[in-house]
């Protein structure tokens, strides 16, 4: 589980093809401090630590997470939004995030404002039950408030502390993000499935 609140960065360093699977090897300043069988959250996508070595360590992303993720897309030198999972005793400063992503946006609008950004993605129609106005939803594996809620469009208002400290300063539009819906709202929507 996680909070949506990144802890750091990491860089893409290599990238190995394997079959239908991809090997990433990830540098950052958090390499130091974590152990094999750790999950990370990296864009929001939850993934193993599989080997560390000075300040990279390996992770490999499945077919399925290829699927649903813009994995795929990642390459030397792109800046991945890190966050480790959080601990029971902590603070929950963002809201509960699983690192498994739902699918993927397209930005299809950034604008400056007077002191922030805002920025509007485009998702799919189908998962338009699982996001509310003023609602909170993980983009990039950064917990955000929703608004401006159609049922295939969304923004989020990023504060420049936030665009500081996250790959958010990278992102223009037509880029894709990942995108997790809040996990109470999904199991809220399946009891209403069931029961129908």
């Amino acid at each position: 589980m996680f909070t949506g609140i990144i802890e750091n960065f990491g860089k893409v360093v290599e990238v190995i093809s394997m079959g239908s699977n991809k090997t990433f090897w990830i540098e950052s300043p958090l390499s130091n401090q974590l152990k094999i069988d750790e999950s990370i959250s990296h864009d929001g996508v939850c993934l193993t630590v599989e080997e560390i070595k000075n300040e990279t360590y390996k992770l490999t992303a499945v077919k399925e997470t290829i699927d649903k993720t813009n994995v795929e897309n990642w390459k030397i030198g792109d800046m991945i939004n890190l966050e480790r999972a959080m601990k029971m005793d902590a603070l929950l400063d963002g809201h509960i995030v699983q690192g498994h992503v739902d699918s993927t946006a397209i930005c299809t609008r950034k604008k400056k404002l007077d002191g922030s950004i805002e920025f509007t993605f485009k998702y799919k129609k189908r998962f338009a039950s699982l996001i509310i106005e003023k609602g909170s939803i993980c983009v990039n594996g950064v917990s955000l408030t929703a608004f401006n809620v159609t049922d295939k469009k969304f923004t989020v208002t990023i504060i420049p502390y936030t665009l500081d400290h996250t790959n958010f300063k990278n992102l223009r539009e037509y880029y894709s993000v990942n995108i997790e819906f809040d996990v109470l709202g999904k199991y809220v929507n399946r009891i209403i499935e069931v029961k129908k």
